[in-house]
């Protein structure tokens, strides 16, 4: 991807900001971010940044791609305030693309969420049979019916991506998300400064953690195949907490023991295990994952002394 000029909305976030100083090397890259989860410091000076709601009127939508990962990103944050969870994650997003469409871009990758799989400790696969139970699930289940909406309609591209576990650490864009941070940031943060990091539960739940510079490649892989419908982005492995704590402590030199609480998220609706099945991205793109868990790991704890 050359030589474009790209949207990309929640680009001063976590995972934004890292996809937008990828692609400002050779794009021009305009970013749109109300820095509730972001800050214009995670970006590189060769990125415009305009500090905008999603569901502002005027957003700088003449380009050629929209990535847009622009979200309230949290179960609490929707439960806090439904309304609010809606009005940013559906109505922002169709405000978006409605936007992008008018000044006649047809290429839309979006952020979905691979929470929508439920738990599940074999690879999830994008065809199976999935389940809403939070706010935030329904919101990104709804992004997903209006993409094909726009792609059955008006013939865009609209590519949506479920995320699993996307991490890099307090030394990468994460530091501003602090406690919606993921939690190898947040365990690596309380370890290398003598405090036990807090697990839910027994710390057996498992994830697909994914580090952000694959998940970037496959953004950018999407945008440039222009594809249509959604793509799981993991790498098909899963760790339980307890074995994440044991690795930080080895990574760091330090021996600090967790912390079990309660979960404050009901069970019924907490998702206890996550794992990709990326065969479909893989085929399309050829993308895989390149980063081991074991290499995410140096990579976080690099920071640290």
């Amino acid at each position: 991807m050359e030589g474009q000029r790209i949207l990309v909305t929640g680009g001063a976030g976590f995972v934004g900001s890292n996809l937008a100083n990828e692609l400002a090397v050779n794009n021009d890259v305009v970013v749109v971010d109300d820095c509730y989860l972001g800050t214009p410091d995670n970006l590189d000076d060769a990125v415009t940044f305009y500090e905008q709601s999603v569901l502002a009127e005027d957003l700088p939508t003449d380009v050629d791609v929209v990535f847009h990962l622009a979200a309230l990103s949290s179960y609490a944050m929707h439960e806090d305030d439904p309304c609010q969870g809606a009005r940013v994650n559906v109505e922002g997003f169709v405000n978006v693309v409605e936007q992008a469409r008018e000044e006649g871009c047809e290429t839309v990758v979006y952020a979905s969420t691979s929470s929508i799989y439920g738990s599940r400790t074999e690879p999830s696969p994008e065809d199976m049979d999935v389940t809403v139970n939070t706010g935030y699930e329904a919101s990104k289940m709804a992004r997903e019916r209006y993409a094909e909406y726009f792609a059955n309609h008006y013939d865009m591209t609209m590519a949506g991506m479920r995320f699993f576990s996307v991490y890099q650490g307090y030394g990468g864009a994460e530091g501003h998300k602090g406690e919606y941070a993921n939690v190898i940031a947040q365990f690596a943060d309380d370890i290398a400064n003598g405090e036990s990091p807090v697990l839910y539960g027994d710390g057996t739940q498992t994830r697909d953690f994914t580090h952000v510079d694959d998940v970037v490649r496959g953004l950018v892989l999407a945008g440039e195949h222009e594809l249509n419908g959604v793509f799981n982005l993991g790498t098909g492995e899963s760790y339980d907490f307890n074995t994440v704590v044991k690795m930080l402590n080895e990574e760091l030199g330090t021996d600090i023991e967790p912390e079990y609480v309660e979960n404050p998220i009901p069970e019924s609706v907490y998702v206890h295990d996550t794992c990709a099945d990326y065969s479909k991205m893989k085929e399309a793109t050829g993308w895989g994952p390149q980063i081991s868990f074991e290499e995410g790991i140096r990579r976080v704890c690099a920071g640290y002394p």
